[in-house]
């Protein structure tokens, strides 16, 4: 893609944004402040409907290459921009969550695949849509995460080529569009549902691209992060006999910005740069066996909650 692309790119984002703002604006698409927040102030909900947005306008440009995929991605933008108006059944939107992951299980052509491996990456799809739903709860911390993730896919995809790298690179520019109004303390819009969701499910196809191309599991540790805050807290919600589905402010980033009072941008930087350090590592380690994957992940589980322990208090922790 030539610099003057990438700059129209740039440009033609930033206008669908704004443009997004107005209509939200008028049709009072907005975030209120209540005890669950992080944020004190009304916000504009939804700014992350810019990714699938610039997945589209990335099909128009550069011919539509992964159809199976853009339709999911729809599918999930639309019913959770429903979702962000007005609140749908949890039962609706799992629904559609299957339909699109099987949608790109279709993309990657698993479909036809062993029975044990469609189950499995289904689950793997419909969980890390909801962690990283879960997961964006705070200024910055959703966008710079996802901008990590992404900048570390194009950058093997410099050598091992295993998607469009036209694709790879709109989806980068979308958000960091959608950082320049959300990465400040004043936060002009928030992701909302479609931002979260339709994130997730880019990050996921290019990662199971790069994963079905090299036959290498270490690299789903390019989200592990987001997976040990998200698995420990709902331990910890088991353990503690509260109903996981109900709403909380149980996740370690959401203890570091609240409970600890560290600044929302400081904590989204922490986050990205663990994320970048541990995909550095995975890189320059260039482990593929699975035992090596496991024992790395488990290493890694194990130091992340022993973290929590220290910084938040077994009390805390484990009493209901």
């Amino acid at each position: 893609m030539s610099v003057t692309i990438i700059a129209l790119t740039i440009v033609v984002l930033f206008i669908c944004e704004v443009i997004y703002f107005k209509i939200a604006s008028h049709f009072n698409i907005v975030d209120k402040p209540n005890h669950r927040s992080s944020h004190t102030k009304i916000t504009i909900r939804g700014g992350g409907i810019i990714f699938t947005i610039a997945m589209l306008l990335c099909s128009l440009a550069f011919g539509l290459k992964y159809p199976f995929f853009l339709i999911g991605l729809v599918l999930l933008a639309v019913i959770s921009f429903l979702d962000d108006m007005k609140p749908i059944s949890s039962n609706i939107r799992i629904v559609v969550h299957v339909i699109s992951a099987l949608l790109l299980l279709m993309q990657l052509n698993m479909i036809y695949g062993p029975f044990y491996l469609i189950i499995g990456t289904l689950l793997l799809v419909i969980a890390t849509i909801n962690a990283v739903n879960f997961m964006d709860g705070i200024n910055g911390i959703t966008g710079l995460y996802a901008t990590v993730v992404l900048a570390t896919l194009y950058y093997l995809n410099l050598t091992i080529t295993f998607t469009n790298s036209n694709y790879l690179l709109v989806a980068i520019i979308a958000v960091l569009v959608f950082n320049f109004f959300n990465f400040r303390k004043r936060a002009i819009c928030f992701a909302g549902d479609v931002g979260s969701v339709a994130i997730s499910f880019i990050i996921l196809f290019f990662l199971l691209q790069l994963i079905i191309k090299t036959n290498n599991l270490s690299y789903l540790l390019f989200i592990a992060l987001y997976v040990l805050d998200t698995s420990t807290t709902i331990g910890f919600r088991v353990i503690r006999k509260e109903k996981i589905t109900d709403a909380h402010r149980s996740h370690f980033y959401q203890y570091l910005a609240n409970g600890k009072s560290i600044p929302h941008l400081i904590v989204a930087s922490l986050y990205g740069l663990i994320q970048l350090i541990v995909n550095i590592a995975v890189i320059k380690s260039s482990m593929s066996a699975v035992p090596v994957f496991v024992l790395v992940f488990t290493i890694f589980f194990v130091v992340f909650l022993i973290a929590r322990f220290i910084i938040e208090g077994k009390k805390r922790l484990m009493t209901p």
